[in-house]
Formats: structure tokens, sequence, C-alpha cells
């Protein structure tokens, strides 16, 4: 019986290939037994939150974040491992650091202020959020 899913719109469908058996048989002829499974699900939000921390250090590269942010020193503005430690837990925080860096902000880290950058796609400012909220890796 063939076995239907519907996924949600914007959903990423991932997957994997396994496969286990044993040999059996003779030098003779030696005959395999084996077993292949396909799995396919849909990602958690987590995965997805991994998925796009994982291109977050390069497009913070690219619009400049770097000159003002380090990984994990202040420069002139906060560390991200820093911002990723003042809003751990913070249920909001992806929204609102977001906003912060579409629109700019100031007075939280200090007197310097953060410009905005309007230029920065949404899903670029997703990601770089997303990556620095996950711990901001090096990697």
């Amino acid at each position: 019986m063939a076995r239907r899913t519907v996924f949600d719109k914007g959903a990423v469908p991932r997957g994997s290939v396994g496969a286990a058996g044993r040999a059996a048989g003779s030098m003779a002829g030696m005959a395999l037994g084996m077993t292949i499974a396909l799995t396919f699900g849909l990602a958690t939000e987590p995965a997805r939150a991994a998925d796009a921390g994982s291109n977050g250090l390069s497009i913070a590269r690219a619009n400049a974040c770097m000159g003002c942010h380090a990984i994990d020193r202040k420069l002139v503005g906060p560390s991200f491992q820093q911002i990723a430690a003042r809003y751990k837990g913070d249920p909001g925080a992806q929204a609102k650091l977001e906003g912060k860096v579409r629109n700019g902000g100031s007075g939280v880290w200090g007197a310097i202020p953060m410009p905005s950058h309007p230029g920065m796609s949404e899903a670029d400012v997703h990601a770089v959020v997303a990556w620095v909220l996950a711990g901001a890796s090096a990697k």
C-alpha cells in the first residue's frame, strides 16, 4: 500500500539512506543478504535553524558585520557570543534581534549605536541572527 504525505508550504524534506545486512554464502558463491531502509521526513525547527546558522557566518562576513563584531571578543560592538549569552532563553530574541539588524539600535550595549542594514534580505538577516543565537560557531 502506498503512503502519501502532504508537506506544509516551506517545509524542508530531509532524508537518509541506510544499509544493513549480513553476508551469507560460501567461498564458491557469495550471496549477500542486505536490507536497505529509506527514511524521509520533515525537518524540525532546530534542524532548520541549524541549516540557517550554517550560512550565518558567511552572510555576516559578506555584509560587513565583522567590521564591528567578532565571534568571541568585543570590537566596536559586543561579540556574537556575548549577544547569544544575553538572549539565551528569550523566546522573542530572534524577532527582537532581526529588528535591530534591519533598523539599527542603541543603548543596549553602550553609547555607540548600531547602524541599520536595510539592504540585507530578510532571509540573510534571519540566518545571521539564528547563527548568533545558536552560539556563533566559527565553523
